[in-house]
């Protein structure tokens, strides 16, 4: 093999003998070291250098005059060829990163630019040797930290169980496709892929068959779509296709079909077939929305509304239309985004609303109420936010801190009125049902020192009745904590006496619907009174909501209504001027006069 450059004049470089003390050197040094002249050709390789190319001794002797950069892969060796250059020039160390080349290789087969075919990453330090002129290269093997690096980053952007594609990655790919179609100037489509029924799987055959059919229905998605096109899992049974080049409607309609018949084939899992369906819900770039966020947000919603129509069916985003409700999607959009950042800011408030005596007027408790502090929108009605968070499940996360600060913010309560109170916290349904509830909640409990008699949860009607076995289950543990139980607006609901008797239900709260026209509609007093009467026989507490005026206050008292709650006694406040009512109740009391002279 000749040379890559020349060398000096009656020199052969294949046969420099190596400088003094540096044979021991290079083979400590690193995993591999080369001694090369500053044009970069190798004069001295060590013995660990040689195996990393070859299998036999020869090979070291055969490195001798080749031109260290090529033993790089073609895309490293200008780096590793600049890297030389400005250790020379500097005459101080320079690191760099290549890939070189190696192999089981025999005696002889040495070719400059062909040099094996496995690749190896190497840190390689590169500095001259005293006196000159020559350089030693020492390198650090770093395959295994790279791989290491590789995992990492695939497991960051990649779904565990179906290996596509996560959420991360999607949104990167949808604004690399955004990009290209400002540049081409054509739509495309984003589809999102819910299976129908899917919980009755997990449900009924156990998780890990669950797990095989959505490998399974990963594996039938990505064979029907291009190349071109991405498929990512963005949680539980969902998946999301990005599609370019797609954006009319008979191009959605035969891309969509062909997803929707490759779900519909049953699916064979150890002895269990499963037959599922899919609804999916498409928006389309630019007709619908310009960014990604918006695109996946409108694709979702088009595929709830898919679902609740029946499933096993496609639905594109509509646009609003004239006589629409207010709450478009895209105002949602935006304001579920805002969500997410005033988690982050600590945009969320808790506010107290006294629960007091109705004949006595003093306070015995306070319903936590959630608000959201926006800094441009000012305070956002919860009827706006809570059930978006219902939706997307940030609920849970809102709903576990406001037990914990709830149940903390009792005892401050407790140590400025001196006497025993109690606080009463709202469980939405998606909370209720989440499997970490019950831990949530002995956390709460653990944290705050609370006992678990002092804490009301209150739960609506038609969250127990859709499923009452879970519900029957779920409130009896939460009963074993010594937890009471309310059912909130009363009445409104499923209004089946039968749960009464069949939960442990502690307190009855009689919905403001049925207090607003007391004491004149006779049809609420009967009403007010049939539920008192029920409650008084089945030992239950009655708290009367939104009593407003004296007289609503006198005729659920007179009538047996342990407690009220409402602006007459006392509205909505934060924890300030709650404290602030709980010093004025405590010296009210104390005072010789009639309790019912004035309002906190």
């Amino acid at each position: 093999m000749r040379p890559s450059s020349p060398a000096a004049a009656n020199e052969d470089p294949r046969h420099v003998p190596p400088a003094h003390g540096l044979d021991a050197l290079m083979e400590a040094a690193g995993d591999i070291a080369f001694r090369i002249d500053p044009s970069g050709l190798i004069r001295q390789a060590s013995k660990r250098a040689a195996r990393l190319l070859g299998s036999t001794a020869d090979i070291r002797s055969d490195l001798r005059g080749c031109a260290l950069s090529t033993l790089a892969i073609d895309v490293d060796q200008p780096a590793l060829r600049n890297a030389i250059v400005d250790a020379t020039a500097r005459a101080e160390p320079v690191l760099v990163e290549a890939r070189l080349r190696g192999g089981d290789m025999q005696a002889g087969d040495m070719r400059v630019g062909g040099i094996g075919d496995k690749e190896t990453w190497f840190e390689l330090r590169i500095s001259l040797l005293d006196g000159g002129p020559e350089l030693l290269v020492v390198g650090r093997d770093m395959s295994t930290q790279r791989a290491t690096e590789q995992r990492l980053r695939h497991m960051a952007t990649h779904d565990a169980l179906t290996e596509l594609p996560n959420r991360l990655l999607l949104s990167d790919r949808i604004r690399m496709v955004i990009a290209n179609a400002r540049r081409s100037g054509q739509g495309f489509s984003v589809a999102t892929i819910g299976l129908d029924g899917f919980k009755k799987v997990n449900d009924g055959l156990g998780h890990p068959v669950g797990d095989a059919v959505l490998r399974m229905a990963a594996g039938r998605l990505r064979k029907t779509l291009r190349d071109s096109d991405t498929l990512a899992r963005v949680g539980g049974d969902e998946f999301v296709a990005v599609l370019p080049g797609t954006f009319n409607d008979a191009q959605i309609k035969l891309v969509t079909g062909r997803l929707l018949a490759a779900l519909q084939s049953p699916f064979e899992i150890d002895k269990h077939t499963v037959y599922l369906s899919a609804s999916i819900g498409v928006s389309v770039y630019p007709e619908h929305a310009e960014d990604e966020v918006r695109l996946l947000a409108l694709a979702d919603s088009a595929m709830g509304r898919a679902k609740e129509t029946g499933g096993a069916r496609t639905v594109p985003h509509r646009q609003r239309q004239p006589g629409d409700p207010a709450g478009s999607p895209q105002h949602d959009i935006s304001l579920e985004a805002a969500m997410f950042q005033a988690v982050r800011e600590g945009e969320f408030l808790l506010y107290y609303q006294p629960i007091v005596s109705s004949r006595t007027r003093r306070i015995e408790g306070f319903e936590t109420l959630m608000r959201w502090k926006h800094p441009t929108l000012g305070m956002v009605p919860p009827v706006r936010f809570i059930p978006i968070a219902e939706t997307n499940g940030l609920i849970n996360m809102l709903g576990a801190w406001a037990l914990k600060s709830a149940l903390v913010q009792l005892r401050q309560f407790e140590e400025v009125a001196r006497r025993d109170l109690y606080i009463s916290v709202n469980i939405s349904p998606r909370q209720f049902r989440n499997d970490r509830f019950l831990s949530v909640l002995d956390d709460a409990l653990a944290f705050s020192g609370t006992p678990g008699d002092k804490l009301v949860l209150e739960i609506t009607e038609g969250t127990l009745m859709v499923d009452p076995a879970h519900a029957e289950s779920i409130l009896g543990k939460m009963a074993e904590r010594r937890a009471r139980i309310a059912i909130d607006d009363f009445g409104t609901g499923y209004s089946s006496l039968a749960y009464l008797k069949r939960f442990p239900i502690s307190v009855l709260k009689i919905d403001r619907a049925f207090i607003k026209d007391l004491p004149e509609s006779s049809k609420d007093a009967a009403i007010c009174n049939a539920v008192l009467d029920i409650a008084k026989h089945l030992n239950l507490s009655v708290v009367a909501e939104g009593v407003e005026t004296e007289e609503q206050l006198d005729y659920v008292e007179t009538r047996g209504c342990d407690y009220v709650q409402g602006y007459l006694t006392g509205k909505p406040m934060s924890a300030h001027v709650a404290l602030a009512a709980l010093k004025e109740d405590l010296y009210t009391e104390l005072l010789p006069i009639d309790p019912r002279a004035g309002t906190p």
